[in-house]
């Protein structure tokens, strides 16, 4: 398992991010969809947001250990992913709606063009923001 984690650490930090980030969107995801079955798809920005809320716990220690290996404080990043994920979701909801009511999309292709598109944003917030590591380390 050590040599594993070894390699996996000498992997780029964009790549890494890729592989993370597709676990945790498959999460946000899965989320997603159970709750528009639960909730009804007319509810989508509800089910969006309950899915983001409830995937931030798996992605925050996902994003920390596998992919920008921190080792801060982890209220200070946890509070500062939390405002990643705030502008994240913003970005996600705009879209998504964009999607859904301008190009007429079903909301199930939306959320993927979506968050495939927020991905970018949120990767350049954890790495330089939430994740950022200290002059000092």
């Amino acid at each position: 398992m050590k040599k594993l984690l070894e390699y996996w650490f000498k992997i780029s930090d964009k790549i890494r991010f890729l592989f993370v980030g597709g676990f945790n969107f498959l999460c946000s995801y899965v989320i997603f969809v159970v709750m528009t079955f639960i909730i009804g798809t007319d509810h989508y920005q509800i089910c969006n947001m309950l899915a983001w809320t409830l995937s931030s716990i798996i992605s925050y220690s996902t994003q920390r250990y596998f992919v920008f290996q921190s080792k801060g404080k982890w209220l200070h990043e946890y509070l500062k992913c939390c405002t990643t994920w705030i502008i994240g979701y913003l970005i996600n909801a705009a879209l998504l709606e964009l999607t859904v009511k301008v190009l007429h999309l079903n909301v199930y292709l939306a959320q993927i063009i979506s968050v495939g598109l927020t991905s970018v944003v949120t990767y350049i917030l954890f790495k330089y923001f939430a994740f950022k590591k200290s002059k000092n380390t």
